[in-house]
């Protein structure tokens, strides 16, 4: 936990600095003067709403017991298993199954499943992939990543500072929207490099392995990932600002193709497959 609070506190101040240079090399002292307002902005968004920013992308929304039992009894299995307690669960009307959890800590934690999640997978493969929620939750990931998917949020909106340049006569023009798209196309590998700096892709391979000790089963989330692959090619997540920014903390890069990609700090799945076959190879000669 200590790690990545000073993690998060580090990636914070970082971004911070680069966020002001940029502002001053791209709009001078009222660029900057932007770019601060942003970073206090951040501020108080990462701390207010920062493990909400990734329900709000997905349009999630709280789901009951009554509505959704069967994904109830299996959560709070899986949690009292972890020793850990059981978090709000909410329920994302998107076609491409996917899962993620967020909270700054586990007591404030929210595990979110996709409605196309709950179709896609049987019993056996959704309880790999909560366990490999709850195993995030547990290890205070969701904290980096809370802080992470709020900075990266603030660098893509960055593109605001090019209504402050001095245009002059090109004002009248669509020059403003040229050179939106101009600093998008720059900001965007300046984002994923905030993303892949705070969350690292070890951490995936952490939360795998943890969620086959605590199932038993490390086939059922090896065949749930290729389920989960197959699924976000099919039905690929639109490329706005706030899904980009929240990719990251997804069970699978929700952006298998395009500039997705930079934003998904995932380790390649074939990768996560392997290595979950080899452990349940390792745990059949008992090793």
């Amino acid at each position: 936990m200590h790690v990545n609070v000073a993690r998060a506190v580090g990636l914070f101040v970082g971004a911070a600095v680069l966020v002001v240079v940029v502002g001053w090399l791209c709009g001078s002292e009222k660029g900057a003067q932007f770019s601060v307002a942003l970073v206090v902005g951040a501020g108080v968004l990462v701390y207010l709403f920062g493990e909400s920013l990734a329900l709000r992308a997905m349009r999630a929304r709280p789901v009951s017991e009554i509505e959704r039992p069967e994904l109830y009894r299996i959560v709070r299995e899986l949690a009292t298993a972890a020793r850990q307690p059981m978090p709000r669960l909410y329920l994302s009307p998107i076609r491409s199954p996917n899962a993620f959890a967020t909270g700054s800590s586990p007591r404030r934690a929210a595990l979110c499943c996709t409605t196309g999640l709950l179709r896609t997978l049987d019993e056996r493969e959704l309880r790999g992939v909560i366990a490999h929620e709850l195993a995030h939750i547990r290890s205070h990931d969701t904290l980096i990543s809370s802080v992470a998917a709020t900075l990266t949020a603030v660098i893509t909106a960055m593109t605001v500072v090019t209504f402050l340049l001095p245009l002059g006569e090109s004002e009248e023009t669509d020059m403003p929207d040229l050179l939106g798209g101009l600093m998008m196309a720059a900001l965007a590998p300046l984002a994923a490099l905030v993303v892949h700096c705070g969350v690292g892709r070890g951490r995936e391979f952490r939360a795998d392995e943890k969620a086959a000790e605590l199932t038993g089963d490390p086939i059922g989330l090896a065949e749930a990932l290729t389920k989960l692959e197959e699924g976000a090619r099919r039905y690929p997540l639109p490329r706005d600002r706030g899904l980009l920014a929240s990719a990251h903390v997804m069970t699978t890069n929700p952006f298998p193709t395009g500039v997705g990609r930079l934003f998904a700090a995932h380790p390649p799945t074939d990768e996560r497959i392997r290595r979950l076959y080899a452990l349940r190879r390792r745990w059949d000669m008992g090793g």
